[in-house]
């Protein structure tokens, strides 16, 4: 007997294929984008496309369900009535533009970071100011907007023509049928909600096959639920006293003295010769990928500041940075800490009265600010530095939140700004108030400590006008080689100044331009400029250690000869044996530590993979598991978790 699709169900059936249909053509756009990096073999083609269509019914489910269940409890005498036809009406155009926004946001989204939705996204949810600011300069927005609209109206008036809204409208179906269907549709969502884990869609070695076969929408709100791991629940563990004395013995310099080694890092650094207090400026670049520079074999001469800087003082050639956001970066860069899954401790509450980098400044007699062209508030920064006795100057409400160690806080004025986008002020402008309060500071006889975060390299990339010769707005070169101008710009006027000789300048980027790659980890993508300029006494050399971000202050510290209380994680790199070089990489569920050419990766679900990594074509090839390589691993992530999560990382009294 010949049957027919329940037509009061009709308008639901054409929204899902058309969701379908579109999300195949989206998965289907990104595989041609990225095709040289994926597993285009038959068979992976086949499986990427299977897994994503399974992901697609599920979530297109959680967008019916509403719809079937309206249409289960709809009493028959008022279907097709005034009220019926405007809540499907509203209803379909709500589902389509959310569908239609979607489906643009995640071409955006695929753009910079080339991965389907993920706690970014949700982190940029909070922020929207900065974020529509963005967009609307990076994008033509009314022209999106717009677009989106047109098409919500075009879709409807097809849907009219077809002849869906009146099959919709004139369905008598009985109740059993509609709660068949309702309770299939129900069961759907229930089964993806309990069961289905999106990390679940990770069937291959490849990360992009990986992130074709998961759905956008569905990625988001797997990322909403995730936003938080715990290391002990989802990562392989060891004895927490044994992980606390390897990670001590690996740590520990010949004339360190570790204070109680089997339950925390704390210990007392030693260095010989005179003390030095010069000032010390730190210039945070963002988004500043080594692979620009020229020092490192880029050609289309970008960066000419920063590759004569590279000849005079002390360069790292072979740093890493931990993370993929700059939050991670200040993360490694204050507290010296390996990274931990989930958000960075920046963001998550218990993050104030830490021992960071500005306890031993503070120590030494220093005083510490934050310089940021936006606004602090913008991923937490403003509570975390202010929270750890950092002065902030940055183009904030002028006020920090409740709670805080409140220290000091100053605008950068409207007539102190030249240029401003979405993120903030230009890099011209804010290394001008990072001259003018260091004036200030020089006056007062105190040395000083400076936290400078640049935003310039950041899209919509758009920077003064007639400073270089790529026109503002057309690209991530032009914005670093406006970059690597305003240094230029920023150094000689400090030269200038009386305090130019007594302050050190570090400079090093907060995490590359981009992450993504093939691999779970793309070690390439992590490799990061960073150097150490005008120490006096210290000779210009290339340090070709392997070493990460939070290796840099340590080794300023020695080079200063100072001896002070320590709960950090990184070292010395000048001082380091081969034998003890590592970095650390990571993004917020993989944590990879490298040491040589080997790579070890942890990811959730307690797994752990480890690979030899091949330089010059950046692939990773997996290995039979080092036990030893292994433990080591999981020391270091799970020390730094429970550290964190136990007050470990806290101040203590002053010895």
């Amino acid at each position: 007997m010949k049957t027919t699709f329940p037509s009061r169900y009709s308008l639901l059936k054409g929204f899902v294929l058309l969701f379908l249909g579109l999300s195949f053509l989206l998965r289907l756009i990104f595989l041609v984008w990225n095709f040289p990096e994926t597993d285009h073999s038959p068979l992976g083609l086949f499986t990427t496309i299977m897994i994503g269509s399974f992901y697609d019914i599920g979530t297109v489910s959680f967008f019916v369900l509403a719809g079937s269940l309206y249409f289960l409890a709809m009493p028959k005498r008022f279907i097709g009535s005034v009220a019926d036809r405007i809540i499907c009406y509203t209803g379909f155009s709500i589902g389509m533009l959310i569908l239609y926004f979607s489906f643009f946001a995640e071409i955006t989204f695929w753009d910079e970071f080339h991965r389907r939705f993920n706690f970014i996204a949700v982190d940029y949810l909070i922020y929207t100011y900065e974020v529509v600011k963005n967009i609307n300069e990076s994008y033509p927005l009314p022209i999106l907007i717009g677009s989106m609209l047109v098409l919500v109206l075009l879709t409807v008036l097809l849907f009219k023509k077809l002849g869906v809204f009146e099959r919709t409208f004139s369905g008598r179906d009985s109740f059993k049928v509609r709660f068949l269907i309702s309770t299939g549709v129900l069961g759907t969502v229930l089964v993806f909600a309990l069961f289905v884990k999106n990390e679940n869609a990770e069937f291959s070695e490849n990360r992009y096959n990986n992130e074709l076969s998961k759905a956008g929408i569905y990625s988001f709100f797997a990322a909403f639920r995730n936003n938080e791991l715990s290391y002990s629940d989802f990562y392989r563990t060891r004895d927490l006293e044994e992980a606390l004395l390897t990670v001590n013995k690996n740590i520990k310099d010949v004339n360190d003295s570790i204070h109680a080694p089997s339950s925390g890092i704390r210990r007392h650094v030693t260095h010989e010769g005179k003390e030095k207090k010069p000032n010390v400026i730190f210039i945070c670049i963002e988004s500043l990928s080594a692979k620009y520079l020229g020092a490192f074999g880029n050609q289309d001469k970008l960066t000419p500041t920063l590759d004569s800087l590279m000849q005079e003082g002390i360069s790292f050639d072979r740093l890493f940075a931990t993370g993929t956001r700059t939050v991670r970066g200040m993360e490694a860069i204050t507290l010296s800490i390996p990274p931990t899954p989930g958000r960075s401790i920046i963001k998550r509450e218990k993050n104030t009265d830490l021992f960071t980098i500005g306890e031993v400044f503070r120590r030494k007699g220093y005083t510490r600010t934050f310089f940021y062209g936006g606004d602090g508030y913008f991923d937490n920064m403003d509570k975390y530095f202010s929270g750890n006795g950092f002065d902030i100057v940055d183009r904030g409400r002028g006020f920090l939140p409740s709670g805080d160690i409140v220290t000091s806080r100053k605008n950068i004025a409207d007539k102190e700004v030249t240029m401003e986008n979405a993120w903030g002020v230009c890099d011209e402008d804010i290394y001008r108030k990072v001259l003018k309060e260091a004036d200030l500071a020089y006056v007062t006889g105190k040395p000083f400590f400076d936290f400078v975060m640049t935003t310039s390299n950041h899209k919509p990339y758009t920077y003064p006008s007639n400073k270089i010769d790529i026109p503002s707005g057309t690209g991530r070169n032009g914005a670093i080689k406006y970059t690597d101008y305003a240094i230029g710009e920023f150094l000689k006027s400090a030269k200038k100044k009386p305090w130019f000789k007594d302050t050190v300048f570090v400079v090093m980027a907060d995490h590359c331009a981009s992450s993504a790659g093939r691999w779970e980890l793309d070690v390439a993508n992590y490799h990061i400029p960073a150097m150490i300029l005008n120490l006096d006494g210290a000779e210009q050399q290339h340090v070709e250690k392997l070493c990460s971000q939070i290796d840099i202050f340590p080794t300023l510290f020695a080079q200063l000869h100072w001896d002070y209380e320590s709960n950090l994680f990184g070292r010395d790199i000048l001082s380091m044996h081969k034998d003890d070089e590592r970095a650390f990489i990571g993004n917020y569920r993989k944590l990879g530590l490298l040491k040589g050419s080997k790579l070890m990766v942890l990811g959730d679900q307690k797994q752990a993979n480890y690979y030899q990594w091949d330089k010059n074509d950046n692939s990773l090839k997996s290995l039979p598991m080092d036990k030893h390589f292994l433990r080591e691993t999981i020391s270091y992530f799970q020390v730094a978790d429970h550290l964190y999560n136990h007050g470990g990382l806290n101040l203590t009294p002053e010895k």
